[in-house]
């Protein structure tokens, strides 16, 4: 038995040992984004078996694309070992697992596993790189194909919102500034207001992407030393070698300067872009939270759903709440990847590694956990127009108050004499609504003061919420409607949006 078959035996009967233990998912920690946020998809693609096998396609990239620049110590065969095992095993992570504990080297440990399977393969694997060859491009690969995951989510939420903005374009309802009742605009207007934010998130977040280019072979430090030795001086090699890993890998090109990492100002680029992200969807959710305080508008409450285990009545927005927390979260991550540009010494120093394996997954874990929320949210939203109209009419009293002065002046009246008849007598209205619990008589008060006199025929066509939402309708309908800028936006994504369903909350 040759020292390799005996460490595959080894291997396969540890393997047969932690199965006969048994392993239960309630005996150690797991993330609460995996557990119980996130998409199988996003999940997925930041796991270790996606992880390192990137690692190997990489390798093979490099092996096949040094190949056909002349080195002919890769042969054919070492190719083929390398094509049929781009599959990462539970036996070859084992047989990692063991190499690493010995070598204290997570890279070299995965060079000597693929090696074992891919034995022809084993003294050409990795040639000329350095470790951040397989770990930065995967890296890269990884955020590129988590970016494109991130665009369709928040695509499908803005469609989400921009049908709804439309549904109710022309509903009024009272706008707040300082969280006090200010001039009407309508639902579907301040709908349109969330999607104009996420619009920006769209279009930061493609543009990250499209940015996004490759590290490809660059040697230790950035000058590709190693690699213009392989082709004996031949520069020109060098940058056909990229060019190839370019192409095999689905980037433009690579960055123009590398050290012995791409520089990390990269990850903080797309921290700002993604992390953009949390600051919108933690807007919109503190509205829904508003209003559903306010009973205007919910977000979506199952037939079978508690609302508090003490309370049977309540319906707590937990949905939204949930999405407000975890972009708490999110928001915090682009001082993490400053600080970890900020202090990279000279070329590179590894105080970078262990805190992005941990931001870096948990940035898009996050992203994606907010969306899918999002997106729960938003294609469910409850709206109560009776409600909002019994509100609207409480306040539209004093909305109509400009209006009348506007009217008293353009019948000779002085405008500061009738700003301070209003507001006298919307001061008395209110502390009748505040100090007496009764309705606003504001414009009764109105009917029975003689300075009104030459309005009162107008005053009962003046109660007409709709006559003060302003342009709102217009404004959704040129934002959101027909040919509009949500509309064009979209395009690309349409067939995602079309074929996907809304997404449900697990827990």
């Amino acid at each position: 038995m040759t020292d390799k078959e005996k460490q595959l035996q080894d291997v396969k009967g540890e393997l047969e040992r932690i199965k006969a233990q048994g392993s239960n998912q309630y005996d150690a920690y797991q993330t609460v984004l995996t557990r119980r946020y996130c998409s199988a998809a996003m999940s997925e693609l930041f796991s270790q078996r996606s992880r390192i096998g990137i690692w190997r396609k990489l390798w093979l990239a490099l092996a096949e694309s040094e190949r056909a620049l002349g080195i002919d110590a890769i042969s054919l065969e070492a190719l083929d070992e390398m094509r049929s095992h781009l599959y990462v095993t539970d036996s070859d992570f084992e047989i990692a697992r063991i190499e690493e504990k010995k070598r204290r080297h997570d890279v070299m440990a995965h060079v000597h596993a693929f090696g074992i399977v891919a034995p022809a393969a084993a003294g050409i694997i990795h040639y000329g790189a350095t470790s951040c060859f397989v770990t930065d491009n995967a890296e890269l690969v990884i955020m590129r194909d988590a970016l494109d995951i991130l665009l369709n989510r928040l695509a499908k939420v803005i469609w989400n919102l921009s049908n709804f903005a439309m549904q109710w374009k022309e509903e009024p309802t009272l706008a707040y500034t300082h969280l006090q009742p200010a001039q009407l605009i309508t639902v579907g207007k301040r709908a349109a207001q969330w999607v104009q934010d996420l619009m920006f998130d769209i279009r930061a977040i493609e543009q990250v992407r499209n940015d996004l280019k490759f590290r490809g072979a660059q040697g230790t430090t950035g000058t590709q030393a190693s690699f213009l030795e392989i082709f004996q001086g031949d520069s020109s090699k060098c940058d056909q070698l990229n060019a190839l890993l370019c192409t095999k890998l689905g980037f433009p090109s690579c960055y123009d300067i590398s050290t012995q990492t791409y520089t990390r100002k990269v990850d903080l680029i797309i921290a700002n872009a993604v992390s953009g992200l949390g600051a919108t969807a933690q807007k919109i959710c503190g509205d829904i939270r508003h209003l559903a305080n306010w009973k205007e508008i919910e977000e979506p409450f199952e037939q079978n759903q508690i609302g508090s285990s003490a309370m049977a009545y309540k319906r707590n927005p937990m949905r939204s709440e949930r999405v407000y927390s975890l972009a708490r979260e999110l928001m915090s991550k682009p001082a993490n990847f400053a600080n970890t540009l900020s202090d990279q010494w000279a070329e590179r120093t590894l105080d970078d590694s262990a805190i992005r394996r941990m931001d870096i997954p948990d940035m898009f874990l996050l992203a994606e956990a907010i969306l899918l929320g999002l997106d729960n949210i938003t294609d469910g939203l409850v709206v109560y127009p009776k409600r909002i109209q019994s509100r609207v009419l409480e306040e539209l009293p004093f909305m109509i108050t400009e209006s009348i002065i506007m009217k008293l002046v353009a019948k000779g009246a002085s405008r500061q004499d009738a700003h301070e008849e209003i507001r006298v007598l919307s001061h008395e209205a209110g502390s009748v609504v505040k100090n007496e619990g009764k309705a606003n008589d504001l414009v009764a008060r109105i009917k029975s003061n003689e300075f009104f006199k030459p309005i009162w025929g107008e005053l009962d066509g003046m109660l007409d919420p709709s006559l003060y939402t302003g342009r709102s309708v217009e404004i959704v309908e040129k934002y959101c409607g027909a040919g509009g800028p949500v509309e064009l936006k979209l395009v690309p994504y349409m067939r995602y949006i079309t074929e996907t369903t809304t997404a449900e909350l697990n827990v």
